[in-house]
Parts: C-alpha cells; structure tokens; sequence
C-alpha cells in the first residue's frame, strides 16, 4: 500500500496541490489501482497478440469523389474576393519568423 508521503511525491511531481485528508484517500485510491494491475499480471498472456482495442473498429466514412458543380462562373460571382481562379481568405497563421 502506497503510504502519503509517496502521495506526496507525486503530486509534487504532477504540480498537484493535496490537503492530508486527500494524501490519506489518493493512498488508498492509487494502492487499490496498483493492487488490480497485480491481478491483472498474475494472467497468462503466453501466445496473446498485444492489441490496441478490444472490439474491432472500421472507418465508416463515405469514400472522397470530385463533384463538378458546372457553373463556376455563378460561384465566383458570390465569393467577396476572388484572385483569378481562387478564393481569397484571410490569413489564419502568423509567417512572422522571430
């Protein structure tokens, strides 16, 4: 079991601020959580490919497809400030380089 002044040493660590009554409950919080992974390394894992989630997940977004619009004329008529064939926007990232 962790005892507070190993409490204390990390939360000092992590910049944490702990009155003694919560270094007496993160003691018995972080010893029941390192007691569970004990458990945990007490099973036979021999032969177990190591994965990164328990259930497997696919991408279930629609594949990209270029869309002509058709009139593209009628779409730089409503763009406030087009630049030939592009669409000015503003400048969204600082190139200053101090």
């Amino acid at each position: 079991m962790l005892d507070q002044s190993q409490v204390q040493k990390i939360a000092h660590l992590a910049r944490l601020e702990i009155t003694p009554a919560e270094e007496i409950q993160f003691a018995q919080q972080l010893s029941s959580i390192l007691d569970y992974f004990e458990q945990l390394s007490e099973l036979p894992t021999e032969g177990v490919l190591p994965t990164t989630r328990a259930i497997e997940l696919s991408n279930i977004v629609r594949e990209d497809s270029r869309v002509d619009w058709g009139d593209r004329q009628g779409i730089f008529d409503n763009v406030p400030e087009p630049e030939g064939n592009f669409f000015r926007v503003p400048q969204i990232m600082n190139t200053d380089e101090d």
